[in-house]
């Protein structure tokens, strides 16, 4: 069989022509921004936006509750705060995520407990999470990464088992389909981003799903997320009973919010036929492995990852990346350059500067190898962006790119 010769190597590359490109923010954004400022308030409680705003995303989950916030680290604290999580609990999450996810856990004084994951599918491994727990557990935080809904059905089973709250981190992966519900609509709440960095943006913020249908329990997210103040009922309560923050959701966000919403699903539809083109696209090629999608789900892929099994391929990572790029195609060779157990903070135990609690209420440490598998995710992926405005072409390179790669490094 003749295989092309890498553009690396001077042959001619797959892609000449530059990724599609469009605009995320116009018409509907501005009308919806001119609106909320002719309320003359900004504040959610009295302006009109962000209600709307959080009206919609339950429609378009089917959730009875939400709480908006500032961030989506802060959904998470605020989740965490809901769930009764506090000083010297347990909380097991995942070891391939952003610092968001772990930030809330450490302001409520709990230790952070990281899970192993599955080797196909990225996501936490059930199996792991069980292992993990112990009498000090309060809460599960399953991350679905990178679009990729993680398997909800057997993480909700252990949970109600043992009696530990979950929540859910969707910052990258809005309308993945899990078994007939969104993601994010399992667990006891839904957490999402809305940053600059996500699939659709206010700029800054998020929002917390409260799945279980009880007033109590929203009253409770509501007010965790405004300073433990009672803001639902006709006169405001500020006899507060416990520390909590102020992670509130402007006017302006809601507007836009209002806006991105009505694009989400054609972005989200968009991500999801180009990825798993990719993967069609992809398959069977030697020392390339592709992502895999536990039955009865769909991503809606943030980006596109796959892993390398180098011995079969005949190159390195470095190799292969350094090759895919020559060919035109966007990629990075790695996503996190470690677990988030091996960053410094984890490493010193020091959340907080000259001391190491909440680390020292149990001893934890974090030493390499504790997650063996997501190391080893780390050390053989390779990630590629992928855009609901790019072409059916650019789709269509990004295949012939690393089918090219991968057949002239894995040839006999």
């Amino acid at each position: 069989m003749q295989v092309d010769k890498l553009a690396l190597l001077g042959g001619e590359p797959v892609k000449t022509t530059p990724y599609g490109t469009g605009k995320r923010f116009g018409e509907e954004e501005l009308k919806e921004l001119a609106e909320a400022l002719e309320q003359n308030t900004l504040f959610y409680h009295s302006g009109n936006k962000v209600k709307r705003f959080l009206r919609e995303f339950n429609e378009l989950y089917g959730a009875p509750y939400s709480v908006a916030t500032s961030s989506g680290t802060a959904a998470i604290h605020v989740a965490l705060g809901a769930a009764g999580v506090t000083v010297g609990d347990e909380v097991i999450t995942s070891p391939i995520t952003d610092q968001g996810t772990i930030i809330g856990i450490l302001f409520q004084n709990a230790i952070p407990v990281f899970a192993d994951l599955e080797p196909d599918t990225y996501n936490m491994d059930p199996r792991s999470i069980e292992a993990r727990i112990t009498e000090r557990t309060k809460a599960i935080v399953v991350v679905h990464l990178a679009g990729n809904p993680a398997d909800m059905e057997a993480i909700m089973a252990i949970a109600r088992k043992r009696g530990v709250k979950v929540i859910e981190d969707c910052a990258q992966s809005y309308l993945a389909p899990y078994r007939g519900r969104y993601v994010g609509a399992w667990g006891d709440y839904g957490c999402f981003s809305t940053n600059d960095f996500k699939h659709m943006s206010t700029g800054d913020g998020g929002l917390v799903l409260v799945n279980s249908g009880d007033e109590a329990d929203y009253r409770k997210t509501h007010s965790f997320a405004d300073k433990n103040y009672q803001r639902l009922d006709s006169a405001v309560t500020r006899d507060i009973e416990g520390l909590a923050p102020n992670y509130r959701m402007t006017e302006l966000q809601g507007a836009v919010g209002i806006a991105q919403l009505r694009k989400l699903p054609w972005i989200c539809r968009t991500r999801q036929q180009y990825g798993d083109r990719i993967t069609a696209g992809i398959a069977g090629l030697p020392g390339i492995v592709p992502r895999r999608v536990v039955e009865g789900a769909e991503s809606s892929y943030w980006f596109y990852m796959l892993r390398l099994e180098e011995e079969k391929l005949g190159c390195t990572r470095e190799q292969f990346s350094a090759a895919l790029t020559a060919e035109g195609i966007t990629n990075s060779g790695g996503y996190l350059l470690r677990p988030i157990y091996g960053s410094a903070m984890f490493q010193r135990r020091t959340a907080y500067a000259g001391s190491h609690f909440p680390f020292d209420l149990t001893g934890a440490t974090y030493p390499p190898g504790l997650c063996p598998e997501a190391e080893r995710i780390l050390q053989t992926c390779v990630t590629m962006p992928l855009n609901e405005f790019y072409t059916e072409q650019d789709i269509d390179d990004i295949i012939a790119g690393i089918r090219k790669v991968a057949l002239y490094y894995g040839r006999p």
